[in-house]
């Protein structure tokens, strides 16, 4: 299995119709939210630092995550609108995104700031190194550093380029 990150830039896929269908049957709203703000112009992933990645295996869209500049703390960047089918979870793939999403974060800011909408998630952000901070609507941040100790982002940046569709 093969899983391509692509740079998601100008217009949301086609496919993030499925994923929000999909999302919603689990009572998560947050991919929904996404299609809404994108459509409103209110979040587009453009400001510096910004980034809203897919993840494809083959043409089929599996999961979405972003980062934007953090509206309640100065200098920080938060992880937003992440969802990976149910299907394809435990295969790495938010861990895939999520490291993709975070090298380049070191270059603009020391913090990332996540609100995890449940233990799951909870448990996968504090996976990544995340710490819990229940303050200013997060509930876990990550001090970045200059390089990666983690061997998986080092691999990760060798193996897995985002790209334009």
């Amino acid at each position: 299995m093969t899983i391509d990150i692509r740079r998601l830039r100008d217009q949301l896929p086609q496919e993030i119709a499925d994923l929000e269908s999909e999302a919603r049957r689990e009572g998560y709203l947050h991919v929904a939210r996404l299609i809404d703000e994108w459509s409103a112009g209110d979040i587009k992933f453009e400001h510096h630092g910004e980034r809203l990645l897919g993840a494809y295996i083959d043409d089929a869209l599996i999961g979405i995550g972003g980062v934007t500049v953090d509206p309640a703390m100065s200098g920080a960047l938060r992880m937003r609108r992440f969802y990976i089918r149910p299907a394809m979870r435990g295969c790495g793939i938010g861990r895939m995104l999520a490291l993709v999403l975070l090298d380049p974060a070191r270059s603009c800011c020391s913090i990332v700031t996540v609100h995890a909408g449940n233990d799951d998630a909870a448990r996968f952000w504090e996976s990544l190194g995340f710490q819990p901070h229940g303050r200013d609507g997060h509930t876990h941040l990550f001090a970045l550093q200059r390089h990666s100790d983690d061997p998986a982002a080092a691999d990760l940046r060798r193996c897995v380029t985002p790209r334009s569709p």
